[in-house]
């Protein structure tokens, strides 16, 4: 048995390909399976199952997309009320694979029908399992509950805790192969992400959910929860549809003039380049969130679900990118325009170092971290604005310049363009929060929130 774990970091992901050499069963997809279809050619298999451990929240699937189109079974709880055929499955039940023999085992407490898959190659029943835990137990921490319905989240909370024991006491040397736990915000608490294998038996010692009674254990869950994006209302609607086996909507040209009557209407004009450039200059009326790993993130965080959107950059292969993992969220056919190297671009604010904070003395600063990250230290008299928050509630911040900052300066730049789009005067301190501590800059952890 093979085990190839293939990451997708713009959702904070992995799926996971498993085969004996000839077929093959992959677990929790993205929309987008080229990889995993390439993956599967370079190790000479056929695949012949495609499972979702449950309805995600956080992406749009395309495992039902990928067992159309290699003939293979889709498996998905048979309590899940989804609107196309598939392989219901249920508890206990074990699925052949080639010789892979997938036992099915219900983990519900990330989502009220989540399974796990247990694999294992039936001709060497003493040989290594593998465990593929979605959004059970994860690399010393398990999937939030609160994604579903907030009148559950302590109920599977406590589910999530006895899932975790059942798995648990599994063979520890069982391989676990979760899909959450690598920067998305499915994850219950952030935890450094693991060097190497990790089995079931490391987790015995390590991970809170199987070393803390249930009380106490739930009770530091769900009070360590922090904000959800506000996409994640629209990923399992769409995924119970079926809607990642459609290609997405293209994406539709628009000329300058057109970008100009977008800004003018208020619909949301994001630009992609880097946070430098768009500081440096950019079309009055854009919001800047730099094309990388985050984007697709923040992006669907900020634009309201089906308001338009239009994309800006200088370079097409960006759009191509950020198109790519806008329809990993279900965020279709927005406008694109590329600048021209002769485009004026009028609009302009400071970015500024930590050193030169300390010389300008500035009356008011906006932190734009989350609540845990503000909590655990920040300026004295820093107002707490998050990031995503910055459209909504930018009116409510004091008069004045703002110096906004984060703890890398990506989030910051993001929340600079918004609150400048406002009509703010503005400051990007685009620098590390840990040469706040560098500098000697006082810290407190009181608090001032907008």
């Amino acid at each position: 048995m093979q085990v190839v774990p293939l990451e997708i970091p713009e959702l904070g992901n992995r799926c996971h390909l498993v085969h004996d050499g000839q077929q093959a069963l992959v677990v929790d997809p993205p929309r987008d399976t080229g990889f995993v279809e390439a993956a599967a050619d370079a190790a000479g298999v056929e695949i012949a199952a495609v499972a979702d451990t449950h309805i995600h929240n956080d992406y749009v699937s395309g495992a039902l997309g990928l067992a159309r189109r290699m003939g293979a079974d889709y498996l998905v709880s048979a309590d899940e009320p989804v609107s196309f055929e598939r392989v219901g499955v249920r508890d206990g039940d074990v699925i052949p694979v080639g010789r892979l023999r997938v036992a099915v085992l219900a983990t519900p407490g990330h989502t009220r029908h989540h399974q796990s898959f247990l694999v294992r190659q039936h001709d060497e029943p003493a040989g290594p399992a593998a465990l593929l835990s979605g959004g059970s137990l994860l690399h010393d921490t398990v999937g939030r509950t609160d994604l579903v319905d907030d009148r559950l989240t302590e109920e599977l909370a406590r589910q999530q805790w006895s899932s975790a024991q059942l798995l648990g006491a599994l063979d520890p040397g069982t391989l676990l192969l979760p899909t959450h736990g690598f920067g998305s915000f499915c994850s219950g608490t952030v935890t450094a992400p693991s060097e190497g294998p990790v089995t079931i038996g490391a987790q015995l010692t390590t991970n809170p959910v199987l070393t803390t009674p249930v009380d106490q254990f739930v009770a530091d869950l769900v009070a360590g929860y922090g904000p959800v994006p506000s996409y994640y209302d629209h990923m399992a609607p769409l995924n119970l549809a079926g809607a990642g086996r459609a290609l997405p909507r293209p994406a539709r040209p628009v000329t300058a003039d057109e970008v100009t009557d977008a800004v003018l209407s208020g619909t949301w004009v994001v630009d992609l380049r880097d946070r430098a450039s768009f500081a440096a200059g950019h079309l009055p009326g854009t919001v800047s969130v730099e094309y990388g790993k985050q984007f697709a993130t923040y992006v669907g965080w900020l634009v309201p679900w089906d308001d338009d959107l239009v994309l800006l950059c200088d370079r097409p292969d960006d759009i191509q990118s950020a198109l790519h993992d806008l329809a990993a969220i279900g965020i279709d056919g927005p406008g694109t325009h590329v600048l021209a190297p002769s485009t004026p671009l009028p609009a302009t604010y400071r970015r500024a170092t930590w050193e030169e904070f300390l010389e300008a003395g500035p009356t008011v600063v906006v932190d734009v971290r989350q609540r845990d990250e503000y909590d655990a230290g920040h300026l004295p008299g820093a107002v707490h604005l998050p990031v995503q928050d910055a459209d909504v509630r930018g009116h409510e911040l004091p008069a004045g310049e703002l110096w906004i900052h984060c703890r890398s300066g990506y989030r910051a730049g993001v929340a600079a363009s918004v609150l400048h789009r406002l009509g703010r005067s503005v400051v990007h301190v685009d620098d590390a929060w840990d040469r706040v501590a560098e500098l000697a800059i006082p810290t407190t952890t009181g608090g001032v929130a907008a």
